[in-house]
């Protein structure tokens, strides 16, 4: 199950159908595998208390994922995703917001699954990951420029 939580002050505004957006990604990302996960789409202010919190690093990024212990199966974990930050990296990106949204959503439920771009051979592993999950949502490759 894949639970959406919007808050109130989180824009979003331009994102049609922004919970079917979401769920679409996460599912994608999920593949066949079994879980719940709750995703809080939220604004800048709370993202910093958390990222500060929870990482010593205050300041908003654009998603935190949560990971749940093992214990608390089929919870997988939770992501958090910052408005403000996510339009902002979308706008100087070229993107539109839900498909940047998708992209962090995808990658946020990856980290949930385990993987990790630690060092270069994970992030090429992961990023080659969500671009094929990305290419199913009719997402464009979001590293794609980078790698130009």
């Amino acid at each position: 199950m894949i639970e959406v939580e919007v808050e109130d002050g989180a824009d979003w505004s331009g994102v049609a159908d922004l919970e079917a957006v979401v769920i679409r990604a996460a599912e994608a990302a999920l593949c066949d595998q079994n879980g719940d996960v709750v995703i809080l789409l939220t604004d800048d202010a709370t993202v910093t208390d958390l990222n500060s919190r929870f990482r010593g690093k205050d300041r908003a990024t654009n998603v935190l994922s949560f990971p749940a212990p093992e214990s608390a199966r089929p919870h997988l974990g939770d992501l958090v995703l910052a408005s403000g930050v996510c339009r902002i990296e979308a706008e100087v990106q070229g993107k539109t917001l839900a498909d940047h949204l998708s992209h962090l959503v995808v990658h946020g439920v990856l980290h949930l699954l385990g993987r990790d771009h630690e060092d270069d051979a994970e992030a090429e592993t992961m990023e080659a990951e969500e671009r094929a999950i990305l290419a199913g949502l009719g997402v464009v490759d979001p590293y794609a420029e980078r790698g130009a």
